[in-house]
């Protein structure tokens, strides 16, 4: 199922004295984050608030949120996860939310009645995204995301089909 909000970041600090917030954001780039006029504080959609200004400092995003206007008050942020609403954000074709593949069944693109596990976790590796698959035994394969290997994703069937590299399973073909 997805989910009509999702996380985008962590409230990690304060910058300045006017009740600016460091965010660290949880998305590809942090210029991502410039595209939201609107973030939340709860994954339902219930607790808006207004971004007034957002910017990028190095890998941290600067957000001056309306309502907090003091150091005092944006400290009593930090902690808090930030959320945004799927409909504001567009990918383009062929782009996923993590949170959209985590819980995927992963089966062979060759013999969809083979299944390797499901998609646990990705790592942010520079080059490439790194799956995380988990079998029903626990025991976990890394394998690395680029079109040689993940052949197709199906978000709302929750399903990803792939030929692995020789190797990357005990029986690998």
């Amino acid at each position: 199922m997805r989910h009509p909000y999702l996380e985008i970041g962590k409230i990690v600090g304060t910058h300045g004295v006017r009740g600016e917030v460091r965010v660290e954001p949880w998305c590809d780039e942090p210029s991502f984050m410039k595209r939201f006029k609107t973030l939340y504080f709860d994954n339902r959609g219930s607790r808006a608030v207004r971004v007034l200004s957002c910017r990028e400092h190095g890998s941290i995003v600067l957000l001056k949120l309306e309502g907090t206007d003091t150091v005092e008050q944006a400290a009593a942020l930090r902690g808090r996860v930030l959320f945004m609403q799927r409909a504001d954000a567009k990918l383009p074709k062929e782009h996923y939310f993590i949170q959209d593949l985590i819980g995927c069944a992963v089966r062979d693109a060759d013999a969809p009645e083979k299944s390797y596990g499901t998609l646990t976790d990705v790592s942010k590796t520079g080059a490439n995204d790194v799956w995380h698959i988990t079998d029903e035994t626990g025991a976990e394969v890394l394998i690395p995301a680029i079109p040689p290997v993940v052949i197709s994703t199906d978000i709302d069937a929750e399903e990803i089909r792939i030929r692995p590299l020789k190797g990357l399973f005990d029986d690998a073909h």
